[in-house]
């Protein structure tokens, strides 16, 4: 059964125990009320014998085998209910009072069994609904064995290293965990030990999923897949659980792998609070005593996955758990032309079109991401009619995949036109003059996604580090857009939102992370959660030394601006009569 089938069966389960709990309250509110109705008509025993002595009682009607009667009085159209201690003594009492001349028409009758399920389901009530709730709990705890399985049975993982581009030191790694899968037994001679776990991490898109596939698809060995999420996703007190069977699956079908994708989900650091935290900790707790527990003879690889590793407990990282950890970077130029080679095998291309091309012009892009812009461009040139895909459709779909959709329809007064156009001709002229600024690809005031309007840049360089300079001019043009606006409309406005919260963020990173303040100095305060030994005041310090790199970057972007005012206006009114201009209609505003 997989996992979706599972959870399918469960969501019926605890539907079917609702109703049942549901339609049992309604029964037990339709006897009280029916028990209310009929307290009017009751008669308590001892009025009963009262008006027997009295000769009141016209008619008695009994059931066999209940302790419940209806009495007739003499006088009265309704009958009257009462309770009667014992049958047979009530019996006996009738036939005294004949014997005295009191005759009373006694009329018997068989209990009709349909009358009596409500009140039997009243009765059981409490049963049934702990009944429910216990088959409802070991249902859930059935998601312990709902990891997906590519088992030996020719359902092995089908992805292989040669399916992975851009990540070829990972694979290198990587392939002497195959050869101890494909014959541990030699390893086992040598005295080596197996690695009990191996950590990949990296940003989301990267393939950290896929090359643990391609593990097991190059050992040969089964494949168990789960989600971290998977262990707590349903009801607290059964993540431990989980843990036992996903491992107790894992020995049966030994050598194999388990990966756990998105670990950070029970790996996270413990704490000593309660309820959910408690949980987490109990799952994680649980983890590290299987990963401690393989034997020798148990060839289990666990595989991780995650994208945040500094939310990772320590002694869930200690050798002896996870032994490796190996990041999963971005590709650079060379591995992002082999992805998309992989991802362009079915695809049919214009003469014009390069793969290098477009692996030049895509610098951090992921191997998801890259699969995701040949798709867009696959789509688009369909929607246009095209018989391949042309440079114009990659182009178009770049711009879709990291700006937004294209909004031709969307109505924008001239106010915002004007106040658009001097805000991206104020990015792209200071970005003109700045050291490390990069090439110009193109300027629009197209609304597209989010934005009224984007400059875009040739990202030709893979960068793995950046300075100070080039995090300074960076914030200088990032704030070139409300500059221009102050500037040149002498007004600011709500567009420059995404702008000063990357600014922002790129400042408050090169105090707090790079130690690039010149006043605290070469120290990291991410993740130090008790600030106050670096004193008292350290939080206004840091919110100074954040505003004094904004101040000084929005001031420099003015001054680059107030020595090119003609150029701004020129390309502002451009932009308002093209809508869109190349790298060389820029580049001519300088020239002439």
């Amino acid at each position: 059964m997989n996992k979706k089938e599972n959870k399918k069966h469960i969501y019926i389960y605890i539907g079917l125990s609702i109703t049942l709990i549901f339609l049992l309250i309604l029964i037990a509110l339709y006897l009280i009320n029916s028990k209310n109705n009929d307290e009017e008509k009751n008669i308590s025993y001892t009025d009963l014998i009262k008006q027997i002595n009295e000769q009141a009682v016209e008619k008695v009607e009994m059931t066999v085998g209940s302790t419940s009667i209806k009495v007739k009085l003499k006088g009265e159209e309704e009958s009257k209910n009462a309770i009667i201690p014992s049958t047979q003594a009530f019996i006996e009492l009738i036939q005294t009072k004949a014997e005295e001349g009191n005759e009373i028409n006694v009329e018997q009758k068989q209990q009709n069994i349909f009358l009596k399920i409500p009140s039997m389901l009243f009765s059981l009530l409490p049963t049934l609904m702990m009944v429910a709730l216990f088959v409802l709990i070991y249902k859930v705890q059935g998601l312990g064995d709902k990891g997906k399985i590519y088992d030996g049975e020719g359902n092995v993982s089908n992805v292989k290293f040669e399916d992975i581009a851009g990540l070829e030191e990972e694979k290198t790694e990587l392939i002497e965990i195959v050869d101890f899968l494909k014959e541990p037994k030699r390893f086992y001679d040598m005295g080596a030990k197996i690695p009990k776990g191996i950590l990949l991490y990296g940003k989301p898109g990267t393939g950290k999923t896929l090359i643990a596939k391609a593990i097991a698809g190059e050992a040969g060995v089964p494949f168990i897949s789960m989600s971290g999420s998977e262990f707590i996703e349903m009801f607290a007190g059964l993540g431990a659980s989980r843990v036992r069977k996903l491992f107790e699956k894992a020995r049966k079908i030994s050598p194999c792998i388990v990966f756990i994708d998105e670990i950070d989900a029970i790996g996270s650091r413990r704490t000593s609070q309660s309820g959910a935290e408690s949980e987490n900790n109990q799952t994680l707790n649980q983890l590290l005593v299987e990963m401690d527990g393989f034997e020798k003879n148990e060839t289990i690889i666990v595989l991780a996955a995650t994208n945040r590793p500094e939310m990772l407990d320590k002694a869930l990282l200690r050798p002896g758990r996870f032994d490796r950890q190996i990041t999963i970077a971005p590709p650079d130029i060379k591995g992002r032309e082999e992805i998309l080679k992989i991802h362009s095998k079915e695809k049919k291309f214009s003469k014009d079109v390069t793969l290098k091309s477009i692996a030049e012009d895509t610098a951090g892009f992921t191997g998801a991401e890259l699969a995701n812009i040949l798709n867009e461009a696959a789509i688009i040139a369909t929607i246009n009619k095209h018989t391949e895909i042309e440079q114009i459709d990659i182009e178009e779909a770049v711009k879709k995949v990291t700006v937004g959709l294209q909004k031709n329809s969307r109505v924008v007064s001239q106010k915002e036109k004007n106040l658009t156009a001097y805000h991206e001709a104020g990015h792209a002229i200071v970005g003109k003059f700045l050291q490390t600024g990069e090439e110009l690809k193109e300027i629009s005031i197209i609304p597209r996604g989010p934005a009224g309007g984007y400059t875009m840049y040739k990202t030709n360089e893979d960068k793995f580090y950046k300075s100070k300079t080039e995090m300074e001019e960076k914030l200088i043009g990032l704030l070139g857009g409300r500059a221009a606006e102050k500037l040149a409309l002498d007004d600011i406005s709500t567009g420059a939102r995404n702008d000063i919260q990357v600014a922002t963020q790129i400042a408050k990173d090169m105090v707090t992370v790079y130690g690039m303040s010149d006043t605290l100095g070469p120290i990291s305060l991410e993740l130090e959660e008790n600030l106050t030994i670096f004193g008292q005041n350290i939080e206004d310090i840091i919110g100074e030394e954040i505003k004094k790199l904004i101040d000084a970057a929005y001031q420099k972007a003015q001054i680059i601006l107030n020595k090119n005012i003609d150029k701004l206006h020129i390309l502002a009114n451009l932009l308002l009569k093209e809508e869109t201009i190349t790298k060389e209609q820029f580049e001519k505003i300088f020239i002439d």
